[in-house]
């Protein structure tokens, strides 16, 4: 087993999930050593045509990916690790952080086709594709941006990807929307923290009225502006905001989680010209930060 490589146990956590050989067709290569090569990849950056023998055809890789990218099973497979981690209370749900990291766009990430993409051998859309491609132009140049929700113990519960040039405030309730981690023993997946922190760049009446109608307490420092603006209105400007110091300390978990999911070369550079496949790419990123545990 080299380094990187999926460990005895964590194939075990993963193999009831993955995807079976049904129908007519080819068989499925080996699902251990593909993901391996795949996560090679995603962790060194390098050319799909450069990766290591051992870990097979870089053909086979590749498609893997961009299959797995489409059709949701990366999506599926970080859903069922979290939901093993909730099952053994693994979750720190007391405080879920958001924030975004911006990640530069490689030349190879330009010029994907005007086309929409197609799911192999299906006429519907991946369900990640966007048609501006997650691709904008900032001060840095082309670039993308993930906005993530992230537990206590430094793991993302949600992702999602946008152009470079977009803001944050507007993405922190569709980042919440997405965390859905399913219970084992049925009922309606977990999607409301106990507790939700963000920077300034997240303060805003609607983020604020969305908290406050789901009943989740948060901790969002008021911008200066925002601030002296409900000072001038005097009483027609409400009350001040609650800002717990201690709670907003913890913010620093949300940094760090950013921090390990960069490590990964593909994640902190995009390569990839699709924003589904980049969100795959991000996925199984993710994907591994669970397994690791």
């Amino acid at each position: 087993m080299g380094r990187g490589d999926l460990s005895d146990s964590e194939w075990m956590q993963l193999e009831p999930h993955l995807p079976m050989n049904a129908g007519r067709g080819g068989r499925w290569k080996d699902h251990r050593q593909v993901i391996n090569g795949i996560l090679f990849r995603i962790r060194t950056g390098i050319l799909w045509r450069d990766i290591p023998r051992r870990f097979g055809s870089w053909q086979t890789c590749y498609d893997r990916h961009r299959r797995w990218s489409a059709d949701g099973t990366w999506e599926r497979l970080f859903r069922v690790v979290q939901a093993d981690a909730d099952a053994e209370r693994h979750i720190d749900w007391s405080m879920v952080s958001v924030d975004s990291t911006v990640c530069r766009a490689h030349q190879h990430a330009v010029g994907a086709r005007k086309q929409a993409p197609r799911k192999s051998g299906r006429r519907a859309r991946p369900a990640e594709h966007r048609p501006d491609e997650a691709l904008g132009r900032s001060r840095g140049g082309l670039t993308a941006k993930i906005h993530l929700a992230g537990e206590g113990g430094r793991r993302p519960l949600a992702m999602l990807l946008t152009p470079g040039q977009w803001g944050d405030a507007p993405q922190m309730i569709p980042v919440l929307e997405r965390i859905r981690v399913p219970r084992p023993t049925g009922g309606r997946p977990r999607s409301r923290p106990d507790h939700v922190s963000g920077d300034k760049a997240y303060s805003s009446r609607r983020n604020r009225r969305y908290l406050r109608r789901r009943q989740i307490k948060h901790t969002i420092p008021e911008r200066r502006d925002q601030r002296a603006h409900r000072r001038r209105r005097g009483s027609n400007g409400g009350r001040p905001t609650g800002f717990d110091r201690a709670r907003y300390a913890r913010r620093n978990e949300v940094e760090r989680l950013i921090n390990r999911l960069r490590m990964n070369r593909a994640v902190a550079t995009r390569f990839d010209k699709r924003a589904y496949v980049f969100h795959g790419t991000v996925t199984t990123a993710a994907l591994r930060l669970w397994l690791y545990g």
